[in-house]
């Protein structure tokens, strides 16, 4: 192969490869699945300040309070979503038995009813309900039921 020929093919090499760094430089992947994580159901809410909406979430245990001995009694604790955001949970132990052995880090999964506080909101109706006109929450934690 001639001399002159090596360089036009050098060239056009060098060429393409300009043409695939300039290319790659401007590439933007699809974020659809970032925004998807951003905007979950009780981050919807929280930004729509719903209440009386039934949600099923699992999180982690991220903080434990004392109990709320006024009227009705609830054990209260923290739960951090997937996505970061935060809600306070307050299971009536009048009506349900109190969650056993609960630490922060704790995995836990519920079913109840958000209430929109500016906080990040407040799920209640983690139990059953004696009179059946409202449908039945709970809370698995380790395995175990609690309603």
């Amino acid at each position: 192969m001639s001399k002159s020929k090596r360089q036009t093919q050098r060239l056009w090499l060098l060429g393409a490869f300009i043409v695939l760094i300039y290319g790659a430089s401007h590439y933007q992947p699809d974020n659809t699945d970032e925004v998807a994580q951003q905007t979950s159901p009780i981050a919807e809410l929280f930004q729509q300040k719903r209440s009386d909406v039934l949600v099923e979430i699992s999180g982690e245990v991220s903080r434990l309070f004392a109990d709320d001995n006024r009227g009705s009694r609830h054990q209260r604790f923290l739960v951090e979503l997937a996505d970061g955001h935060t809600l306070l949970i307050a299971h009536n132990i009048d009506l349900a038995p109190r969650v056993e052995n609960l630490e922060i880090g704790d995995e836990i999964s519920l079913f109840g009813e958000y209430e929109w506080n500016d906080k990040g909101g407040v799920v209640h109706w983690t139990h059953h309900d004696p009179a059946n006109k409202h449908p039945h929450g709970w809370i698995r934690h380790q395995g175990k039921l609690y309603q």
